[in-house]
């Protein structure tokens, strides 16, 4: 059985799971619910409360569960699941990575924790003009979609004096989504300007990150490098040269 609770602008939803979940609680219940929220916002956050009696899907259930996620994908701007189930909480950490926004499991005692985490902000992004032709974009933390909308609003104030830019992403203290799912948004910010970069340096230390620069290189058009985060100076002096 599915029952929904939403907070009082509608964009938080939080579902309660017992029993046996079926494919008639996914149309008549929690579709319904998810798709007039989205009607209302452009994302919403999810928090599942799995109850100890919870039982699991029957095939039907899964199934509408997949074309859920699918259908919605780009929809959820955050989820956390409440469980003891420890195969419930293996499930969702082993399917985190590839989602595409933040996701966290707490423990069912831990619920108040978990209604917290999905009203405070995770992070922030700061935007700092080095100079000359230099923008350095800072993401730090677990991000929003709320802080990439800032962001680009703070990044054309700075390049409303410039005719060209060059862009140095630092990722260092970016605690973000595992994997390149995301990537497409921390790159987004500079979209309206794409024309106007003339190279981008990429600094942070994850595996991830440094995959991040080929991706980078297709998606803005232009040279980039990567640099480890003790060669963040390094990196700015590349910027500048030339």
């Amino acid at each position: 059985m599915i029952t929904i609770h939403t907070n009082s602008d509608g964009a938080l939803i939080e579902v309660e799971l017992s029993g046996e979940v079926t494919s008639t609680d996914y149309s008549q219940t929690l579709v319904p619910a998810i798709e007039a929220a989205l009607a209302e916002h452009d994302t919403v956050r999810l928090l599942a409360v799995v109850q100890p009696e919870f039982k699991g899907y029957d095939l039907g259930a899964a199934w509408a569960d997949t074309k859920l996620g699918l259908s919605h994908w780009r929809g959820f701007d955050r989820i956390a699941v409440a469980a003891d189930q420890g195969w419930v909480q293996t499930s969702i950490r082993l399917a985190a990575p590839i989602l595409p926004c933040p996701v966290q499991v707490f423990e069912l005692t831990d619920l108040e924790a978990a209604r917290r985490w999905m009203r405070e902000s995770l992070g922030a992004i700061h935007v700092t003009d080095l100079g000359g032709p230099c923008i350095q974009i800072s993401l730090m933390g677990k991000l929003d979609p709320e802080e990439y909308k800032q962001a680009s609003l703070d990044l054309d104030a700075v390049l409303a004096g410039k005719d060209g830019f060059r862009l140095l992403i630092d990722l260092r203290e970016f605690d973000g989504w595992q994997g390149l799912t995301a990537l497409a948004a921390h790159f987004r910010l500079a979209r309206g300007h794409i024309g106007s970069l003339d190279r981008a340096a990429i600094v942070g230390d994850k595996a991830w990150q440094h995959m991040a620069q080929k991706v980078a290189s297709h998606v803005l058009g232009t040279r980039t490098e990567f640099f480890p985060s003790e060669e963040i100076e390094n990196a700015k002096t590349w910027l500048a040269a030339g």
